[in-house]
Formats: structure tokens, C-alpha cells, sequence
């Protein structure tokens, strides 16, 4: 629906031989910051992917075996993995971006600065909470209220409601992964 994937997950991902021998070098030897880096390789090829013009899509049936946490700490140490992943890779999309249906722009920022905005809402809800002793609800509605948008986006734009079920990653990043 949005003309790209931004990361093709790994244990689902397939990709022609003829176009990862173009990427190989560059995808064998991942830099960030003037160090090599190991971590969101498949973020990495899907991005060195798109940047060499090739398309990436999604397959609704496709079907794959893979290992996920089974605990709350493997879950954190996966999501914060992910996150960095995120971060570096945005810097090699962000010439990608206008090129790119606009939601993906969206929603490529929006995961880079969302965290950091819900952290400083959270801080200053808690700080709210601490200081004056009440609650913060223009902040829990305004993150409510910016959760549904960007879920009911999605939803929208993919035909699919099933998109509206991410609004849960929210309070799992403000009680678990902003801490």
C-alpha cells in the first residue's frame, strides 16, 4: 500500500541474488559513527535495498519460523536493539524519504522522535505529578490521542484493522523501554 517496506524482517525476507551481489560489500561492512556495526541488519539491506532502487515489498501470506523472546528481559534487550537500529539506519533513509509515500516519511520520524517526545512527556507528566500533585491529563490524552492517529493512519491506509492493536507498543515504551 505504501510503495515500500522500510525493514524487511529477516527471517521473512527474500531478495534476488542478482541485486544482493550489487550490495554486498557495502551490507558486509556496516559502519556507524566510524565504527562497524552488527546490529538491524536487515534494516541495513532493506534501506541499501531502496537506496539502489530496487522495490521492496510486502507479502501477506508469506510464512516463516523464527525465535522470539520468550521473557520480559530478552523482549527489552531486543526492542532496544531495534530502536538503535532505527536510529542509524534513518540516517542512511533520509535521502530516500522524499522519494517515498509520505505516511513512510511519517512514520520514519515519527520513530526516530516519537520516544524522545514521549519521554519528555512522560518526565514532565511524572514532574507535573511530584511538583503539584495532580495528574498530567492534557499529556496522557495528547499521547493517547497521537497513538490512535498514527494506528488509525496505518489502519486506514492499509485496509487493515489490525494496525489499530499498535496502539499497545505505547505504554509498553512509557513503563518499560523509556526507563
Amino acid at each position: 500500500r505504501f510503495g515500500a517496506v522500510m525493514c524487511c524482517c529477516g527471517p521473512c525476507a527474500m531478495y534476488r541474488r542478482s541485486a544482493l551481489a550489487l550490495l554486498l560489500d557495502q551490507y558486509e561492512t556496516q559502519f556507524f559513527r566510524g565504527k562497524p556495526s552488527d546490529f538491524g541488519e536487515d534494516r541495513h539491506l532493506t534501506i541499501l535495498m531502496l537506496k539502489a532502487g530496487f522495490r521492496t515489498e510486502y507479502v501477506p501470506d508469506a510464512i516463516a519460523a523464527t525465535v522470539v523472546p520468550d521473557s520480559l528481559g530478552p523482549y527489552l534487550r531486543q526492542q532496544v536493539r531495534w530502536a538503535r537500529s532505527t536510529f542509524r539506519d534513518t540516517f542512511l533513509a533520509l535521502r530516500l524519504l522524499p522519494e517515498l509515500d509520505r505516511y513512510l516519511t511519517l512514520d520514519v520520524v515519527g520513530q526516530n522522535l516519537g520516544p524522545l517526545l514521549l519521554a519528555l512527556s512522560s518526565l514532565a507528566a511524572l514532574a507535573q505529578f511530584v511538583i503539584g500533585g495532580s495528574v498530567a491529563w492534557w499529556t496522557v490524552l495528547t499521547i493517547a490521542a497521537m497513538t490512535m492517529v498514527r494506528c488509525s493512519v496505518a489502519a486506514f491506509r492499509a485496509r487493515d484493522m489490525r494496525f489499530l492493536g499498535f496502539s499497545l507498543h505505547t505504554p509498553i515504551n512509557i513503563f518499560l523501554l523509556l526507563p
